[in-house]
């Protein structure tokens, strides 16, 4: 390979945003690609057991360093990934989609290949992703410079995935490498900021009690820093939901617990409901995470920051990036927001309860305990994810869940992308069994990579959370028995992992103990009670009950 190709300048593009792996599965249509990813000097790749866990390991990536890429072969590879691409599409995380397609040629002449249909028309799953891209392209040796900028600057202004078709020969063919940096900068509508400013300075300098609720498109906009800064400086109030927790510093002074409607703590709920001026950032109110829409927020007065707009009781602001408008809020607090603070409360605890039954309360107590600062925590959706709604972050820790798209398995692959982003942290998976058993296979990546997460397997025989919505005997909510403490010797035969059954508190407290500083994967299969629930999860399986009933 001496001469520099399109596959080249698509590899250098994906670097210069933050890209250091690609995540994927081989097939015959990308493996001379593949050969320009291996001979890349700052650019891994990264093979997962299938593509759809490549997909949920690339969200997980993107959800730690930015963006993402995933790259799968025509037709079947693409199709297999879809699910997790839609998930990322839903919960906006910027993903570059490659798949390596037939050579120009074959397509030109609709040749009847393998992983096509069998109709010469090469189109069909171009227009199916379309329906969860922001952008899509076919590549040519013509527009692959212009297209491949313009479909990354697409992902990273729309925190979006894009789609590009890489026939094999376009891969191959020459061009010059990047002559300039991606332009990347947002503009701003200056005359829409002012009048933003104008709005928002007249409903906060006549509050007198004004708290903050953030979810989590504040975090694709990456503003952590931005807004611990800002409650550093000002203390008052402040929530999130359970889909953008831990974007805000819930060790700090003002933490008021995790906002979920009507199945709220009665204290946070009243700060979120009650304050003079509400200021949203990143809101979206999905039913899982208020359920069923229960929330109450008076929108006269609610200032609320969008990704790229605002809006301040029924008036809409475009053209604002949600960095600019967070600097003119930041500025009016220091300005007005001197007896904020008058409405901090305490965050709720969890509740106290000393057993030597291993329950969800017992459980949920001890990783409050486990936990440590700096920790990436992945909750599955279902008990795990609604059990961490109710835990105090400590300080610097991510909470990685998918209460939107809620594709059961999406954790464990997600977990490998998270580590494989930022392998300098402790990585903590909390999963049930019915949802480990649609993904395992990636455990046995995990290893052949030498990571070593804390898993800790929730086995309540089956999916306690469709049990909860409905059906609670019948068998579609039973699952098979599986040795789970076995599973990890299983999966490689090179790397050693250790396993651990627990069966009481006292018996998950001292492996909890065991595992402080551990450098091999662990896996701890904590047995619970069938119909043990989160009180959050109660609640939320009832309130769909009730809308899918209607």
């Amino acid at each position: 390979m001496n001469s520099y190709t399109v596959g080249d300048y698509l590899l250098a593009r994906l670097n210069e945003i933050g890209i250091d792996h690609l995540f994927g599965v081989p097939g015959d249509y990308n493996l001379q690609f593949l050969d320009h990813v291996i001979d890349h000097p700052r650019l891994a790749w990264v093979g997962c057991a299938n593509e759809l866990n490549a997909a949920y390991a690339a969200d997980g990536y993107a959800r730690c360093r930015g963006a993402a890429a995933l790259l799968t072969t025509f037709g079947v590879g693409e199709l297999s990934a879809l699910n997790g691409v839609a998930g990322s599409y839903a919960e906006y995380l910027p993903v570059v989609h490659i798949v390596g397609a037939p050579s120009q040629t074959s397509q030109n002449n609709g040749e009847l290949l393998h992983h096509t249909l069998g109709d010469g028309d090469f189109s069909h799953f171009l227009r199916m992703q379309q329906e969860i891209s922001v952008a899509s392209s076919v590549l040519s040796a013509d527009n692959a410079a212009a297209e491949i900028d313009r479909l990354l600057i697409c992902a990273l202004t729309e925190r979006r995935p894009v789609y590009l078709l890489l026939a094999t020969n376009v891969a191959e063919s020459p061009l010059s490498p990047p002559a300039a940096p991606l332009e990347l900068t947002p503009s701003v509508d200056r005359e829409q900021l002012s009048a933003f400013a104008d709005g928002a300075e007249t409903l906060l300098a006549a509050a007198g009690s004004v708290a903050m609720l953030a979810d989590f498109l504040a975090d694709r906009a990456g503003q952590h820093a931005r807004l611990q800064r800002w409650l550093t400086e000002v203390p008052m109030p402040f929530a999130t939901l359970l889909m953008g927790k831990s974007v805000l510093p819930e060790s700090q002074h003002g933490f008021a617990g995790t906002y979920a409607g009507a199945s709220s703590a009665e204290s946070t709920r009243a700060v979120i409901e009650q304050s003079d001026v509400l200021i949203t950032i990143g809101v979206k109110y999905t039913d899982t995470i208020t359920a069923g829409f229960t929330q109450h927020i008076t929108r006269s007065r609610t200032i609320d920051v969008g990704l790229d707009h605002c809006r301040i009781a029924d008036r809409e602001f475009r053209g604002i990036p949600m960095a600019a408008a967070l600097e003119v809020l930041h500025q009016l607090a220091l300005k007005y927001g001197g007896n904020w603070q008058q409405g901090i409360i305490a965050p709720p605890e969890l509740e106290n309860i000393s057993s030597d039954s291993l329950t969800q309360s017992t459980f949920w107590q001890a990783i409050q305990d486990f936990l440590r600062p700096d920790d990436i925590v992945l909750a599955e959706q279902g008990t795990a994810a609604f059990g961490a709604a109710a835990l105090r972050l400590p300080e610097g820790a991510r909470l990685l869940v998918q209460p939107l798209w809620g594709s059961i398995g999406y954790t464990l692959p997600a977990a490998f992308g998270a580590q494989t982003a930022q392998p300098q942290r402790r990585v903590v998976l909390i999963i049930g069994d019915g949802s480990a058993q649609l993904t395992v296979q990636e455990l046995g990546t995990m290893l052949r990579n030498g990571q070593n997460p804390v898993i800790f397997l929730l086995n309540n025989e089956g999916y306690t959370v469709e049990r909860a919505i409905h059906g609670a005997g019948q068998r579609y909510n039973d699952i098979a028995r599986w040795d789970w403490t076995r599973l990890p010797q299983a999966l490689s035969v090179d790397t050693q992992a250790q396993s651990w059954r627990v069966t009481q508190t006292v018996q998950l407290r001292d492996v909890m103990a065991q595992l402080e500083n551990s450098p091999r994967l662990s896996l701890v299969e904590v047995v619970l009670p069938q119909m043990d629930m989160p009180p959050l999860l109660a609640s939320v399986t009832r309130a769909l009950h009730q809308r899918n009933s209607s």
